[in-house]
């Protein structure tokens, strides 16, 4: 009966503790690509490796096959772009004028692998990136390392899921003809 009472009682703090606020302290590495190309050849080229998200196509859906499906055809690289917003004219009267664009690119049927462990991934799915000009002209690709953002979760299933885009974000580096970091093998 004592170890009915203790097992109770320590349930009862976990979900005291569930209710508390929480903090995660961690080290994310952030990623500089050049890609040794010209600003808009490589936005071009990114565009087109990886395409837009269609959300009508896959609202209208009614199984999780057929999501997977069409996220197959449609992401030939393994992502898709959710979101693009050209910074470059928000900071064109600042003084710090440069071309530069952000992007929420990723892929929901990998991402699910995450969320149903823990819905805060989604802080980090879909990935954020950026591709800007650098002083010549040059794109540079910028992206915090998958695998470092979703190990701050201490789920061994989430980290797994990070490594592995890791991977697809080398494979896309190697697509634009850039040399990807060692830390993403």
């Amino acid at each position: 009966m004592e170890s009915q009472g203790a097992t109770q009682a320590c349930q009862g703090m976990l979900r005291t503790m569930a209710n508390a606020p929480a903090t995660s302290t961690y080290t994310a590495r952030r990623l500089t690509v050049p890609l040794n190309r010209p600003y808009d050849d490589a936005v071009r080229t990114f565009e087109r490796l990886v395409p837009a998200a269609d959300a009508a196509s896959f609202f209208k859906l009614d199984t999780w096959d057929a999501v997977v499906r069409l996220m197959s055809e449609e992401a030939p690289h393994g992502f898709l772009r959710y979101q693009s917003l050209d910074i470059s004219p928000f900071m064109a009267t600042s003084g710090a004028a440069g071309e530069c664009v952000v992007y929420l690119m990723g892929n929901h049927v990998i991402a699910e692998r995450m969320y149903r462990h823990d819905h805060s991934v989604m802080l980090y799915a879909p990935l954020h990136l950026l591709i800007h000009a650098d002083a010549s002209g040059q794109a540079v690709f910028v992206i915090d390392q998958p695998s470092t953002l979703f190990a701050s979760f201490h789920d061994p299933a989430i980290t797994a899921v990070g490594h592995e885009l890791d991977e697809k974000v080398s494979a896309l580096l190697v697509a634009l003809d850039a040399q990807p970091p060692a830390e993403l093998a």
